[in-house]
């Protein structure tokens, strides 16, 4: 049923905008937001983090299980395709890249620099540093929104994802630090993984030797964030160096996103030989 799930939600997110409408992020924000405020879990961040994330995890785990015996399980795939569409991650990386293209197309690097700093939350001291905050960007987007998301899935489930994309909206979103600092730990452990497999695809489909230079010493490294993993590895499958010229500097943008698009092939074809063996 998983591989059946991970198909329907590629047609979903490609030709509906399901996943805009269930991604409604207010009333657990609001709830985040009572936590925060509490005297008695500011001073417990962790119990704080459980009721965020926990506890909508173990509602979810009830519910599958008092499903699961129903017509044969099957009444449980809405649930998994609605949870797996909530999971993936939040805005569409093409759209919010689409307004720096246009500025770096036509050599405007004031609005270069504003665009990206406004849509992708992006500064630059430079354009070359600019342009390689922008292609982290887009390889971090592309990983913790759908490869980090689909991983877990294939792995371990709906209730792994979930908890996954709680972890991540509370680092992004909390505003007190010992909060936000601990789902950062925790979420650092949960990308280990799966980051150092998009790493290890980025190899398969993209220049295998070049980013076994630039990641086999780093590859058992737990200090080193999964932003700079898929950074580095996605930058030496595709070849691009430190510094791009101005006019290849787009091309480079769109190298990344193929060898994005390839890695995503391989991971299909692997999801469903494993689920023929299975």
């Amino acid at each position: 049923m998983s591989f059946l799930v991970l198909l329907m939600a590629l047609w979903l997110e490609k030709f509906s905008a399901v996943r805009q409408r269930l991604q409604q992020d207010g009333f657990w924000l609001r709830q985040l937001a009572k936590v925060e405020a509490s005297a008695r879990l500011q001073a417990a961040p962790w119990l704080g983090l459980a009721l965020l994330v926990l506890l909508p995890t173990l509602f979810l785990g009830v519910l599958l299980l008092l499903l699961k015996p129903l017509a044969y399980g099957w009444l449980a795939l809405p649930i998994h395709l609605l949870v797996l569409m909530f999971c993936l991650g939040r805005g569409d990386v093409l759209t919010a890249l689409g307004p720096f293209r246009d500025a770096w197309r036509r050599g405007d690097g004031e609005a270069a620099y504003l665009v990206a700093a406004r849509d992708l939350a992006v500064q630059a001291d430079d354009r070359q540093q600019l342009l390689a905050q922008v292609q982290g960007y887009l390889l971090w987007q592309a990983y913790q929104s759908f490869f980090a998301v689909i991983f877990w899935y294939a792995l371990l489930g709906p209730l792994a994802i979930l908890a996954y994309r709680l972890l991540a909206l509370s680092a992004e979103h909390a505003q007190q630090p010992a909060l936000r600092e601990r789902a950062e730990q925790l979420r650092h452990a949960l990308d280990w993984l799966p980051v150092r497999v998009l790493a290890s695809s980025f190899a398969l489909v993209g220049d295998f030797i070049a980013v076994s230079r630039a990641l086999l010493h780093e590859l058992l490294n737990w200090q080193i964030s999964a932003a700079q993993v898929v950074t580095s590895a996605g930058r030496a499958a595709t070849d691009t160096p430190e510094v791009v010229a101005d006019e290849a500097g787009l091309q480079s943008l769109d190298a990344l996103w193929q060898l994005l698009v390839r890695a995503a092939l391989l991971w299909y074809a692997g999801f469903a030989v494993w689920t023929l063996l299975l």
